[in-house]
């Protein structure tokens, strides 16, 4: 089942979307948010789900689905917190400025906390007031939970991933090292998240969705030019049920709980960091990335972060070679 929310206040509207991006049904018989349905999910999913079923069957009333109307699934959240399952990433950075990476970043993963205030649909700009900040994307899978209580185990807590769906976690690089140098965390440094068009029920996702991981390949395309193409499902060390049980440890989690996967990340088949896509390899779904290879190998960073203009898309295709999520397609700009 794929859900999305359209214009409707400030939640959105809930639509239930056919499976192959082009119809929805509106929800608002059943429930009128996302958010409402998830707070009453054991209610309210076998409601949406017969609706999904008729609106296949076009026996319901139905309109044409534009993903460049679709607000982010859940424009507000209880919760966004964001993890680093790809250790590959992490050792990257560290490694990119000389620095060794503790053991203990196998075993226990990095989290923090993001603003869920205001999340972004998947065609909304990114404003940039200043290139100097050194503006990025991250390109990462998500999960939208149940409710969970507090000390859950991760095996149990796989049973409370409700949704999935992509993320790009815009992040501002050049001022993340004064914000960490403080001690407290990412706060300016990370501006408005934004969110796939649809979020999927992990059943639609078939063999692609096991064991708490999402397999297939993250487009990620950057001015038209082919960026990034890692598979979410390799060299992710955290699963999904390990971060929910990572952040429920001393406290419990409210139904609409959305839990990032950190940037997806590979290395090359023989080890290697990685390589651009324009030279064979699965490139990155960062700049970031790209640019502590390139000092890695060279002695300093040559690629440059976005630009107002810039234009960059994110997206996961099935065996068919059929969109899943619906795509993130974001320009840079500057204010108004």
């Amino acid at each position: 089942m794929k859900l999305a929310s359209l214009s409707g206040g400030r939640d959105g509207r809930l639509v239930v979307v056919s499976p192959d991006l082009a119809w929805y049904a509106d929800a608002s018989t059943v429930t009128p948010t996302l958010q409402s349905a998830l707070d009453d999910w054991d209610r309210f999913e076998p409601q949406l789900r017969a609706l999904s079923e008729n609106l296949e069957h076009h026996s319901v009333p139905l309109e044409r689905f534009h993903e460049r109307e679709a607000l982010a699934p859940l424009p507000r959240a209880y919760q966004w917190a964001d993890g680093s399952a790809y250790v590959n990433h992490v050792e990257l950075v560290r490694k990119a400025r000389g620095a060794e990476m503790p053991d203990t970043f196998w075993h226990d993963p990095l989290m923090y906390q993001g603003g869920s205030d205001d999340l972004r649909g998947a065609r909304s700009p990114i404003v940039l007031a200043d290139e100097a900040w050194g503006c990025d994307m991250e390109a990462e899978v998500c999960i939208v939970t149940g409710d969970v209580p507090q000390g859950i185990s991760a095996a149990d807590a796989l049973g409370k991933v409700l949704l999935v769906g992509l993320v790009n976690d815009v992040s501002l690089r050049n001022l993340i090292p004064g914000e960490l140098a403080k001690g407290f965390g990412f706060v300016q440094s990370k501006p408005a998240t934004t969110f796939s068009p649809v979020f999927i029920t992990p059943d639609e996702l078939g063999a692609g969705w096991k064991d708490g991981k999402l397999s297939g390949v993250v487009e990620v395309d950057l001015n038209g030019e082919a960026f990034g193409r890692a598979d979410a499902g390799e060299e992710m060390i955290f699963d999904f049920g390990t971060l929910i049980a990572h952040l429920a440890k001393t406290r419990n989690l409210g139904a609409g709980s959305i839990i990032g996967s950190g940037t997806v990340s590979n290395r090359d088949a023989d080890g290697s960091p990685g390589r651009p896509v324009s030279e064979g390899g699965r490139g990155y779904s960062c700049i970031a990335e790209q640019r502590m290879v390139e000092t890695i190998l060279t002695g300093e960073a040559k690629t440059g972060f976005m630009k107002h203009g810039d234009v960059v898309r994110i997206d996961m295709r099935d065996g068919h070679g059929h969109s899943i999520f619906g795509a993130i397609e974001q320009e840079v700009v500057a204010p108004d």
